[in-house]
C-alpha cells in the first residue's frame, strides 16, 4: 500500500493551558520528544486529542501546528469523525488542505439504534468519494457504544478509497478474522497497547496506541521483536506494559494520559472541561505505575523533553 501504514502511531493528547486554550508552544514541544523515536506518524484529533470537545477552528489550528511539527516522513493521520456524513466529508476535506495523510473516521452514533450495516457503508462511501486522502475506519465501541462487526467491516472496505481500520475493541480473534478475509491491501491497527502483541500475531501491521505517548520505545521494542521473532521477548514487554496502558486508557483515560505525561517531563496539562483531572489521591499510584513498567522522567535541562538512556 503506498501510504505504508505499518508501525506505531501515538494518539497524541492536545495540550491546553492554564486559561483551557490550545497550547501550541506545548505541542510542538512534545512533538520534538516524540520525533527522537522512530514511530510512523501521529494520529491527532483522537479520542486522546479530546477532539469532541474542540470547536472545529481548534481543530483546525491543532492540525496547522502538528504539521508543521511532524517531518515530512512520519504520517499525519487526522481524526474528522462527526456525526453527521456532510460535518465529516467537510472536516475531511479541511484536514487534507492543511496536510494531513489520511483521515480516520470514527462511527457516527448519536442514532445508534439506526446505524445499520447499510448505513455505515453509505456513510463511509460518500465520505471515501469525497475525500482526497486515504480513509480509515475507527472502531471505538467503549466510546461509541458500536461495535461493527467483520461484515459491516467488509461492507465499507469495499471502496478503494478506504484502506484499514483502528480497532479498539479488543477482540483478537475479529483482527484476525479481518486480516483473513480482506487480505494485505487492507491494514489493521491495534487500538490499545493492552493487546498490541496479541494483533500482530494475527497480522496487524501496528498500532495506535495511547501508550505510545508515554512509552514509544517500548511499544516500538515488542513490535520489532516480535517481527525477529523474538516471541519470548516480546511477550514479556508486552506484560510489563500492561498495567501502565490500563492506567491511561480503561482505568483513568485522558486526565491519566496527561498526568502521567507530566510526570515523565512531557506536558501533559490540564483536561478540558467537562472533563476532570486525575485525582491527587490517584497520582502517587499512577507514579508507582510508572516505576513498575520502567518508565522515569526524562533527564535534561528544565523543560526539556529528552529520551531515556
Amino acid at each position: 500500500m503506498a501510504l505504508g501504514l505499518a508501525g506505531v502511531f501515538p494518539p497524541i493528547p492536545t495540550p491546553f493551558d492554564a486559561g483551557g486554550a490550545v497550547d501550541a508552544r506545548a505541542l510542538v514541544a512534545n512533538l520534538q520528544h516524540w520525533n527522537r523515536f522512530a514511530l510512523r506518524g501521529y494520529v491527532v484529533l483522537g479520542t486522546n486529542g479530546e477532539a469532541a470537545l474542540l470547536d472545529l477552528e481548534e481543530r483546525a489550528h491543532v492540525l496547522e501546528v502538528a504539521r508543521d511539527g511532524i517531518p515530512d516522513d512520519r504520517l499525519l493521520i487526522a481524526g474528522t469523525g462527526c456525526q453527521s456524513t456532510r460535518a465529516t466529508i467537510e472536516l475531511t476535506a479541511r484536514a487534507s488542505r492543511l496536510g494531513a495523510d489520511a483521515a480516520l473516521v470514527l462511527t457516527p452514533s448519536y442514532y445508534r439504534a439506526q446505524m445499520t450495516r447499510d448505513v455505515f457503508r453509505c456513510h463511509y462511501h460518500a465520505v471515501a468519494d469525497a475525500s482526497k486522502i486515504p480513509v480509515l475506519i475507527y472502531n471505538m465501541p467503549a466510546c461509541t457504544g458500536i461495535d461493527l462487526d467483520i461484515e459491516t467491516i467488509a461492507a465499507i472496505a469495499g471502496h478503494t478509497n478506504i484502506v484499514g481500520i483502528k480497532d479498539s475493541g479488543g477482540d483478537v480473534t475479529k483482527l484476525g478474522a479481518i486480516t483473513q478475509r480482506l487480505g494485505e491491501a487492507f491494514t489493521v491497527l491495534a487500538g490499545s497497547g493492552g493487546f498490541f502483541l496479541p494483533a500482530l500475531s494475527v497480522g496487524a501491521a501496528g498500532g495506535v496506541l495511547a501508550l505510545a505517548n508515554i512509552a514509544p520505545r517500548e511499544c516500538l521494542e515488542i513490535q520489532e521483536r516480535f517481527l525477529a521473532g523474538d516471541r519470548v521477548g516480546a511477550s514479556e514487554l508486552q506484560l510489563r506494559m500492561i498495567p501502565l496502558n490500563a492506567a491511561v486508557t480503561s482505568r483513568w483515560g485522558v486526565p491519566g494520559l496527561k498526568k502521567a505525561m507530566d510526570l515523565l517531563g512531557l506536558y501533559g496539562g490540564p483536561v478540558r472541561p467537562p472533563l476532570a483531572g486525575l485525582a491527587d489521591a490517584h497520582v502517587a499510584e499512577l507514579r508507582q505505575i510508572l516505576e513498575k513498567a520502567g518508565l522515569a522522567e526524562w533527564p535534561g535541562e528544565e523543560g526539556g523533553h529528552h529520551e531515556r538512556a
